[in-house]
């Protein structure tokens, strides 16, 4: 019998250390080792990628797969087959826009009977904090969720209804007890507007960064005054940056991610009727996405997840008034990244660091995030100079509907093994809950 089952070589592994020449040998599903690129090892298979990258898999931890009840939007099958085809090995799912929403124990026991069987990377869970459910916070805890998510505003579906502050007080304080984290849709309720047309400047006018930025004082105050981990989800408007970083030098344990869509894309790109663009928040100008980036680069923002929030085509009609607020993309986050990043100077260490290492260590998730000895061989051959014509009917995503498509990307995934074995979306699911 060989020593380790695979060994897979590159002259660009990106290691926690930087990019550099490695050989990764696995022993049951585990990284046992990271050898020199040119050692001699004794396995069962040994694959060398030359000079394409090997990456750790991308650790996606703010999905939407809407299953139960909303399977026709999203479901854990084609969410999964998307999630690997796109290097992403983990997923955290979002406790709404399912039906029931994760909201209690029993809604969790729902969502992974449903889940069971389907899953072709490794799932986790979120559960929700909303108006009525302070005594199913433990529980859910305790059943291992990684978090608790609130709205500070409507979120769009009436069963899961947003916190008041003092309600979001009342819920971090039974957070407390047991050090767990809240997640936060940071949006002040009373600086949104009813868009004032159907075009998307009067979309992006209703619901201005002074709103963001607003919410985000208050979630960073409510931390401060309970001590609990606040993390703020998909920051799109730069104006939030200020108050973030100096959250972090005063010692508040807030932190705070965005998206690839606030990276890659901007308002003056947003073709006229295109709802495939919604969101909410808001993608913003080009100069706010520019200073976005600076947050990336110093630290402010720490991760970079999709937000992957997809329905069905018809509720993208017709026009950025109606249509329903969310981009589906999470099989293209990488390579969207990586044609912005590239250009702006950064690395492959870089978007594995916002990409997999910082997601995986939010959350909290063993053995995830990095090309080191006892994580799972969760492991991804990525081309980085692969040009990637996106085809929203290619994708593995349910509904054919993204911003994206028609675009040309930079990078390509070639492999993705899960806890050492390829990830094959023709053959039956590996994945499992975390």
């Amino acid at each position: 019998m060989s020593e380790y089952e695979l060994v897979v070589r590159s002259r660009v592994a990106v290691t926690p250390e930087g990019e550099r020449p490695a050989a990764v040998a696995v022993r049951e599903g585990k990284i046992a080792a990271v050898h020199a690129y040119d050692a001699a090892l004794d396995a069962g298979q040994d694959v060398d990628l030359g000079d394409l990258a090997l990456l750790p898999g991308l650790v996606d931890t703010h999905v939407h797969v809407n299953e139960p009840g909303r399977t026709h939007w999203e479901g854990f099958a084609s969410a999964t087959r998307a999630a690997a085809a796109g290097g992403v090995t983990t997923i955290v799912d979002m406790p709404l826009n399912s039906l029931p929403p994760t909201v209690t124990a029993a809604a969790l026991t729902a969502k992974q009977e449903a889940a069971a069987g389907q899953c072709y990377v490794d799932v986790g869970f979120w559960g929700g904090a909303i108006p009525g459910n302070l005594d199913d916070l433990r529980p859910l805890h305790e059943r291992g969720v990684y978090g608790f998510k609130c709205f500070l505003s409507p979120s769009g579906v009436e069963e899961f209804p947003p916190l008041t502050p003092d309600e979001v007080r009342q819920a971090l304080k039974v957070i407390a007890e047991f050090d767990g984290l809240m997640v936060v849709h940071a949006e002040d309720p009373s600086l949104l507007l009813e868009p004032a047309g159907p075009t998307y400047p009067e979309f992006l006018d209703s619901r201005p960064g002074a709103s963001e930025r607003r919410a985000v004082e208050q979630a960073i105050e409510l931390s401060r005054q309970t001590g609990v981990r606040v993390h703020i989800l998909h920051v799109s408007s730069a104006d939030c940056l200020e108050p973030l970083a100096a959250a972090r030098r005063g010692g508040v344990r807030v932190s705070a991610e965005t998206c690839p869509h606030y990276l890659t894309l901007t308002a003056e790109q947003v073709p006229d009727g295109d709802t495939a663009f919604k969101c909410c928040p808001p993608i913003r100008s080009a100069e706010n996405r520019d200073r976005l980036w600076a947050g990336l680069a110093d630290g402010v923002l720490s991760c970079v997840v999709s937000d992957h929030s997809p329905s069905t085509a018809d509720l993208k009609l017709p026009d950025f008034a109606a249509a329903w607020g969310g981009i589906a993309s999470l099989q293209l986050g990488l390579p969207a990244i990586w044609t912005e990043a590239a250009t702006r100077g950064h690395g492959l260490a870089d978007v594995v660091r916002w990409m997999s290492a910082n997601p995986a260590a939010l959350a909290g998730i063993r053995g995830k995030g990095g090309l080191v000895p006892g994580a799972d061989a969760d492991l991804v051959a990525f081309d980085p100079a692969a040009d990637l014509p996106v085809d929203a009917a290619a994708l593995h995503h349910k509904n054919p509907v993204t911003p994206y498509h028609g675009r040309t990307l930079k990078g390509a995934v070639r492999t993705t093994w899960l806890r050492g074995v390829p990830v094959d979306v023709t053959a039956p699911p590996r994945g499992v809950f975390l």
